[in-house]
């Protein structure tokens, strides 16, 4: 699955990711898969249309292997900051 565009979201004081894929559904839901993971899914076609990751700043590698469970990519290269 891939997608021409995508927006990437991170809030830094909450420590959230969120990407999204494509043009938004007109009827979306999330499920979380994963605590603190979630996916959010046109309900018509269950097209991934965003993740969202909560303390992303501690798993960052956590990003691949969502990805990667979906068979998506995004070129990104995620590098921890060392405090």
């Amino acid at each position: 699955m891939n997608h021409h565009t995508y927006d990437i979201y991170y809030d830094e004081e909450g420590d959230f990711l969120e990407i999204t894929f494509g043009i938004p559904a007109k009827e979306e839901y999330a499920d979380e898969i994963e605590e603190g993971i979630f996916i959010t899914k046109d309900e018509g076609t269950q097209e991934v249309k965003g993740i969202g990751i909560l303390a992303f700043k501690k798993r960052p590698e956590i990003l691949n292997k969502i990805l990667g469970k979906f068979k998506m990519y995004i070129p990104v290269i995620i590098t921890p900051v060392e405090n």
